[in-house]
């Protein structure tokens, strides 16, 4: 099975040759693709040099301009699908996600799940090294989204996902409005509506040690305004 990790990246050059070195590694061969918005300190400089080692297996698209995270997975979603990727995994390059999770969340697609999310609450919560206050905001985002949307699903702004190619074929990509953290919601509660089996592999997310966040209140607003609305949408398929 061809499985290939998308990694949107905005400065972040003290990770990204470390996430590299480990996505690399790992057991079962995952392919990455860096989708890198003109981050001025360097990132795709390390990425185009570290290339030479990797071939095929680690490519980069680059966008001039902070585009949005929703549009960079966009694009990484249509670039696997023209390749012919089986499973294509959503993760973050600062380390809050961990990559040897990509393994467990692989694991469940295989058992039958179209859509696999690395969860943080399915659990307890499992949250490393955030202030109350974010944890607090994070929390009952997903709690907020479950009680509009109906979804079962316990962590729906989580950005550690695991999409097979049957849900990518299947999500009308071009419908799909938000492009800031609440990409992610619109696409797990669509992939829900049209009837694809989701699951939840527990995760620990630990705040990231390097870089800065991509956090602001813009997107948060964003997502909780853009939640309201989905029940009301119609939701089609790919035609």
């Amino acid at each position: 099975m061809k499985k290939v990790v998308i990694i949107p990246t905005y400065n972040e050059i003290e990770n990204i040759s470390r996430m590299i070195d480990t996505v690399m590694s790992l057991e079962g061969e995952f392919d990455m693709l860096v989708i890198d918005d003109g981050s001025p300190d360097g990132t795709a400089e390390v990425v185009r040099k570290r290339q030479a080692e990797f071939g095929s297996r680690l490519n980069m698209i680059e966008r001039q301009g902070k585009l949005g995270l929703g549009t960079a997975y966009i694009a990484g979603f249509r670039w696997a699908l023209e390749r012919d990727y089986d499973y294509v995994f959503e993760m973050d390059c600062d380390f809050s996600h961990n990559p040897d999770d990509l393994q467990r969340l692989y694991a469940a697609a295989c058992e039958g799940r179209d859509v696999v999310v690395g969860s943080r609450y399915v659990c307890g919560v499992n949250v490393i090294n955030w202030p109350m206050s974010r944890l607090l905001m994070s929390y009952f985002a997903s709690k907020y989204v479950r009680l509009i949307t109906r979804m079962p699903v316990h962590d729906a702004t989580a950005g550690f996902v695991c999409y097979s190619r049957k849900a990518l074929q299947t999500i009308d990509l071009d419908a799909v409005q938000m492009k800031g953290y609440g990409f992610q919601i619109e696409m797990k509660y669509t992939a829900w509506r049209l009837g694809l089996r989701l699951g939840e592999v527990s995760i620990v997310f630990t705040e990231r040690r390097e870089g800065a966040s991509k956090m602001s209140g813009g997107i948060f607003k964003e997502a909780l305004f853009g939640v309201m609305k989905l029940p009301l949408r119609r939701i089609r398929s790919r035609k």
